[in-house]
């Protein structure tokens, strides 16, 4: 049986995967008389692309090659040069892509060249499904302009992520919180309210000892900036730390904000708190593709009836904690009726340990 070579190319693609943001995650082998010549994927710091890398180990090994990329190659002018060139230039005489780039700029373009110079190119559907969801962000990000926007939360069986008294301890196994940390490790931006931040002086690093190509970015809903100069997140704050207020906060705090190296972002929402939708556009602006939510109840409803939640991410843990106190998972003025619910589809539900389990959808949006 011949080796499934797109399933290397996969593997390798996932090495990049936080590491070539704002760039999808890109693995490529070049294969000639059955055997893999040349191996590359994409990172940031590294520049080229794993097209490139991968006819660079092969050499001129690549003539008359085969390249099984996961990506469609490039075929305009970045940062690099474009990646259907280097591979016409190679030699290359046939091209095994998962999947169609969902860039405009490219989006079929690469292989229209790589066909006009005679080079056989065929999309492996089998693993289209794959190489997709491992670029979700980005192609979310392409086909929309923002973010793609996931609410994580921890929950008891009865959907409950808040006791109403003290809160110390976990809902979840420190398996579970492993997995959350790949989760953030997959994310370029964090975000949760200022509540939850006095409540837990949470930090909202990615602690996966992954690397990336930049700072998970922090952010805080805020809108009379209350969050405490001496808390973990703020003395802890590198460049990667913002903090979404209104214009009715107090100057004072903002300027101790600032200069505890804080950027504040001022974005006045209706009934004197902050707009999500700026952070969105914020986001959009500086090409951050993702956006994780980790937030209290208040703040996952609205991010839910805005419909600016994308998929939601929940972990279960074999607890009850019941009553009508102990906070939901999305709490607000909610839904009135049973046939106004928001829906969700796509539903997966992904083991995370003996008794564990997480449900991930995505969010089914209204239509217009």
């Amino acid at each position: 049986m011949q080796p499934d070579y797109m399933l290397e190319a996969l593997d390798l693609a996932r090495q990049g995967v936080g590491r070539s943001r704002p760039n999808p995650a890109v693995g490529a082998v070049v294969v000639r008389n059955g055997a893999i010549v040349g191996r590359g994927f994409h990172t940031w710091s590294g520049v080229d692309h794993a097209e490139v890398a991968a006819l660079r180990e092969a050499g001129d090994a690549a003539r008359g090659a085969t390249l099984y990329v996961t990506l469609e190659p490039c075929s305009h002018q970045g940062r690099t040069k474009p990646c259907a060139d280097a591979v016409i230039q190679a030699g290359i005489a046939r091209v095994v892509a998962a999947m169609q780039d969902p860039n405009p700029l490219v989006c079929g373009a690469g292989f229209a060249k790589l066909r006009a110079a005679g080079i056989d190119v065929t999309l492996d559907e089998t693993h289209t499904a794959d190489a997709e969801k491992l670029n979700e962000a980005f192609s979310h990000f392409m086909r929309t302009g923002r973010p793609l926007v996931t609410i994580k939360a921890a929950l008891t069986l009865d959907g409950k992520i808040a006791a109403p008294q003290d809160n110390f301890g976990w809902i979840t196994s420190e398996v579970a919180r492993a997995d959350v940390q790949l989760v953030r490790h997959r994310s370029d931006s964090i975000l949760t309210g200022v509540g939850t931040v006095i409540e837990d002086d949470c930090l909202l690093t990615d602690r996966s000892g992954l690397p990336r190509s930049r700072p998970l970015l922090r952010i805080v809903l805020d809108s009379q900036l209350r969050i405490p100069p001496q808390s973990k997140l703020i003395a802890g704050a590198h460049g990667d730390v913002l903090v979404v207020g209104t214009s009715a906060a107090p100057a004072n705090r903002r300027k101790a904000l600032e200069s505890a190296g804080v950027e504040i972002l001022i974005a006045d929402g209706p009934a004197g708190r902050t707009d999500p939708k700026r952070v969105i556009e914020y986001l959009a602006e500086r090409r951050y593709l993702s956006l994780m939510v980790e937030a209290g109840s208040r703040v996952n409803w609205t991010m839910l009836d805005s419909q600016f939640a994308d998929k939601v991410l929940f972990y279960y843990a074999p607890k009850i904690l019941g009553g009508l106190k102990s906070l939901p998972v999305a709490g607000g003025q909610g839904r009135q009726r049973r046939v106004d619910a928001i829906l969700l589809d796509r539903l997966a539900i992904h083991p995370v340990s003996k008794d564990e389990f997480a449900v991930e959808a995505y969010v089914v949006k209204a239509q217009n």
